[in-house]
């Protein structure tokens, strides 16, 4: 998968690649699903675990911003993976958090990640996951070098942009029907440039009731 990734210029960065590695994505997909496919899966909930190349677009996108010792947040964390590898990259002396508005999905997420690479660090402490509404942001851990949204909000929440740090950066599809991966950078005087990356296609960042309905 990762060989792919890099064939087709997805990945470039030798670090977003060895962290792929190490992170076994067929211990975050479902039962029977080819776990290498490039392509978003359903994992229930209405909700689905984003496709290898989105993954690791967001991971080069977020690279510098997840040196270690540094703050992550990954809102929608879903299977846990990406939270795994925020995980991995930000070390024991950083700060992963995943936050996911389905009870159901964290508890399984923590079982993923607990058979993973980043066992130890979710053991240790540096790397958890919350069940909670994403678009408030986890303020506990607040300020975020690194944060990541996995689902399309239709503008950018204000408590995330208030947690993300001066010289931090945020990744999040923004949109309704049409949507755009947003790359927004908190510059060290606080003010915020915000640049359109890719045209993409996510899940309604939602409450859990609108998401377990079907939006």
């Amino acid at each position: 998968m990762v060989e792919h990734l890099q064939r087709y210029g997805v990945i470039s960065s030798m670090k977003v690649a060895e962290v792929m590695e190490t992170i076994d994505r067929a211990l975050f997909v479902p039962d029977g699903a080819s776990a290498y496919a490039d392509s978003p899966m359903a994992i229930g909930y209405n909700a689905t675990i984003s496709a290898p190349h989105m993954h690791a677009t967001c991971l080069q996108l977020l690279e510098q911003n997840l040196q270690p010792g540094m703050h992550a947040l990954d809102v929608g964390s879903g299977t846990g993976y990406l939270t795994a590898c925020f995980a991995i990259m930000v070390g024991p002396q950083g700060r992963a958090v995943g936050v996911e508005h389905i009870p159901e999905l964290v508890a399984s997420s923590i079982k993923n990640i607990e058979k993973s690479a980043a066992a130890p660090l979710l053991k240790e402490g540096s790397l958890s996951v919350h069940a909670g509404d994403g678009r408030q942001g986890w303020p506990e851990c607040a300020p975020y070098d690194a944060i990541h949204v996995g689902a399309a909000a239709p503008e950018i929440p204000q408590a995330l942009l208030d947690q993300l740090k001066p010289g931090g950066r945020m990744v999040i599809p923004v949109g309704n029907m049409f949507q755009d991966l947003k790359v927004v950078d908190k510059n060290t005087d606080g003010s915020i440039s915000i640049r359109s990356e890719t045209s993409v296609r996510y899940v309604p960042l939602t409450s859990r009731d609108a998401q377990l309905r079907g939006y």
